[in-house]
């Protein structure tokens, strides 16, 4: 395979502008906005921080390394235990479904553009309620089959989040552009780290502890006024 395609499939698959859904959730940001925790682009990098730290590092992008190493050696009941796992570790209901909801388009548009049997399989057992699909596992399984490299598999899907989250923020403060580029900017490093953490992870090693994140999940349905489904 020409060492071009790889990136360009990992670059397709990770930007932003990719239909996951993931741009009708905010994490629990929405309601640190609305009680007057996060008010300026400090306050979104510190939120920024501990999504990275607490659980979309040594759960989710842990995850993901570990699908695509399933995927690389066929093993697809692997990927499904290791979504169980993951299901179990997401405690609050709207990230639950969130994770979920972006899961099953990431598999749905990369089964579709790919035409690769095990993703349209996965896709399948998802769709009959027999696997959760959640999008950790879907991104990881879709580097297995294209080939990305670990490091890079756990670092675009952090770097993804990352910067859906940022453009939450956007919606929900005036902190302008600059403001969220400069936040994005600052936390490469941060990211870099997690991802490189993560690929070095083993995956019955994944954990999550974010009691804030969580909280804040929880309080968001009960708002009177939403902007978002998480």
């Amino acid at each position: 395979m020409d060492r071009a395609i790889p990136l360009l499939s990992l670059l397709h698959f990770a930007d932003t502008a990719f239909p996951t859904g993931g741009y009708a959730h905010s994490f629990g940001l929405e309601h640190y906005c609305q009680a007057g925790i996060v008010g300026d682009a400090d306050g979104v990098e510190r939120f920024l921080l501990a999504q990275l730290e607490g659980t979309a590092g040594p759960c989710d992008a842990t995850a993901a390394v570990g699908a695509a190493r399933a995927m690389a050696r066929d093993d697809v009941d692997a990927c499904r235990r290791l979504d169980e796992t993951v299901d179990a570790m997401k405690a609050v209901r709207e990230f639950r479904e969130g994770s979920r909801q972006m899961g099953r388009q990431t598999l749905r548009v990369s089964a579709r553009l790919t035409g690769d049997d095990r993703l349209a399989g996965y896709l399948e057992t998802v769709n009959a309620g027999a696997a959760p699909g959640h999008h950790a596992l879907a991104f990881g399984m879709l580097a297995g089959v294209l080939g990305w490299e670990a490091e890079a598999t756990a670092t675009a899907l952090l770097y993804s989040t990352t910067a859906l989250l940022v453009g939450a923020a956007l919606r929900l403060l005036p902190i302008g552009q600059v403001a969220g580029q400069a936040v994005l900017w600052r936390i490469h490093p941060v990211i870099a780290r997690v991802a490189r953490e993560a690929a070095q992870r083993d995956p019955a090693d994944l954990w999550s502890f974010a009691p804030g994140l969580d909280i804040a999940g929880m309080l968001h349905e009960r708002q009177r006024t939403r902007l978002f489904r998480s």
